[in-house]
């Protein structure tokens, strides 16, 4: 199967939204600092400032521009298989409180965008199995999730609205799709004023944790009494965070169809790879392709454009985009205090791609935390519960990280000299990545990541240089991406 080069290169959900309209950061005190303008950081902030605190949004590039303006718009309580992996992991209690959480998340989403424009609609969420062999998979998954208590149907997939048979599905009926840089941007607009403030192009460097917590940008310092840390990956290294978290990279393309129509439902197939498939107005939308975060891409754009193409009369590829989620060591995300027994710093993390929902509920244990109400699912996604199931995939986690941080040092560089750059590809020369650019500049960066020293790697299909240890991202001259970095990497001089 031929795969064409795809140009599109923006993320459907940030194409079409203006920037601007939040002012940087400026010296200011408010009782809860709230580190990471995504869904989970702005509810957050909405939900503290509704109880009646006052909050600082404090977002290092756009509102909504990290994983929110990069997903796949779908708000569903049915995520893939994450109901048998839970109760085959957990027990089905834990199943049980995963899938309440969820369903309060998308709830709660539904109210939050009746006050916004954001085109919510509902739609059918399904699991479903693209081959005989995934069968197997998507009962086990109808299974777990009707003892979890979610009213799932099993069916042959008949309301997704695909031009391909179906051998089985589970379909979860009254979930969402939105779209999500609208959402969050419109939350944002709730959040700011009557002391509470929203700053954008404000890059946090440094947590202070005292009485008042202080969060430094790189020109302004933001006081407050509690500080969330929202940054989807946290971003400081205190908690061993990274040492609990494997960030993976799943890409999306958006496309124009040329005759029949995009998917009815948001679905997402039980395999590996899956085919997650859903649609914004006549665009049809295909993601997957995912790999943890460092390893090089098997030209995931190609083949989802590939796989749209064998199945839809597709006229052109629109958009294109990717997105990075960590997922925890045991499956549930790690919601609560930063470290045991901390009263004043707050993370959220380990969405495992289903950031929507997940964040949601996430933000609604936050506010309950620091407003002293009671939540039901706090101890079970406390970021600081252990058990010795849980001490193997930790340690392959960090054995994975320590190969990366070894054996990259010991391959040889690709090249001697920068003159073997080809455009628009990336070379290892020395101690240097370089990249050189379609009109022949060549870029050159330091390999060491500034957050632990691990080396980082080239991805082709982002153009960015990507940490294979703890999922930092760098963009061709070095400016952080994606966290847990903070600092850029540092400039190389080259001769051509």
């Amino acid at each position: 199967m031929s795969h064409e080069t795809v140009t599109a290169s923006s993320s459907l959900w940030t194409a079409d939204v203006p920037y601007g309209g939040f002012p940087q950061a400026h010296d200011t005190r408010v009782d809860v600092a709230v580190v990471g303008g995504g869904i989970t950081g702005v509810t957050t902030a909405l939900r503290l400032k509704r109880a009646g605190l006052t909050v600082a949004v404090v977002e290092a590039d756009r509102i909504g521009s990290g994983v929110s303006g990069n997903n796949t718009a779908k708000v569903t309580a049915l995520q893939s298989t994450v109901y048998s992996t839970l109760a085959d992991k957990h027990g089905i209690r834990a199943a049980i409180d995963y899938a309440a959480a969820s369903r309060a998340g998308v709830a709660e989403v539904a109210g939050l965008a009746a006050a916004v424009d954001c085109d919510l609609r509902t739609a059918p969420a399904y699991t479903y199995a693209i081959s005989p062999d995934e069968l197997p998979a998507v009962e086990h998954e109808a299974l777990a999730a009707a003892r979890a208590g979610l009213p799932v149907d099993r069916d042959r997939g008949e309301g997704m609205g695909v031009p391909f048979e179906v051998f089985g599905a589970v379909r979860l009926d009254d979930q969402l799709a939105l779209h999500p840089v609208r959402y969050v941007r419109g939350l944002a607009e709730l959040v700011a004023g009557d002391g509470s403030h929203v700053f954008e192009r404000s890059r946090v460097v440094r947590v202070t944790d005292g009485s008042p917590c202080r969060l430094d940008t790189e020109g302004a310092t933001v006081t407050a009494d509690r500080v969330v840390v929202a940054t989807h990956y946290p971003i400081l290294d205190r908690g061993l965070y990274f040492a609990r978290l494997e960030p993976t990279r799943a890409y999306c393309v958006a496309a124009s169809l040329r005759s029949g129509a995009p998917p009815t439902g948001l679905a997402i197939s039980a395999g590996s790879p899956s085919w997650s498939l859903s649609a914004y107005g006549d665009l049809l939308i295909v993601c997957g392709r995912s790999h943890p975060t460092g390893d090089r891409p098997d030209d995931p754009y190609g083949k989802l454009t590939a796989f749209a193409r064998e199945h839809w009369d597709v006229d052109r590829i629109t958009h294109r985009w990717s997105a990075q989620d960590p997922s925890t060591y045991d499956q549930l995300p790690m919601i609560g205090p930063y470290t045991p027994g901390s009263t004043r710093l707050y993370v959220a993390t380990g969405f495992m791609k289903w950031g929507l929902s997940t964040g949601t509920f996430a933000a609604m244990i936050l506010s309950d935390l620091l407003t002293d109400t009671g939540n039901p699912w706090a101890e079970r996604f406390s970021p600081h519960r252990f058990t010795l199931k849980s001490t193997p995939k930790i340690l392959e986690l960090n054995a994975r990280a320590a190969v990366s941080l070894v054996g990259d040092r010991l391959r040889p560089p690709d090249t001697r000299s920068p003159a073997d750059v080809p455009r628009g590809e990336a070379r290892v020369v020395g101690k240097s990545g370089v990249y050189r650019d379609e009109e022949g500049t060549l870029h050159a960066v330091s390999l060491r990541c500034t957050h632990l020293g691990c080396l980082v790697r080239f991805n082709d299909a982002e153009r960015s240089w990507d940490c294979p240890c703890h999922g930092s991202r760098f963009d061709v001259d070095g400016n952080v991406l994606e966290g847990p970095a903070t600092k850029p990497l540092p400039r190389h001089d080259v001769d051509c």
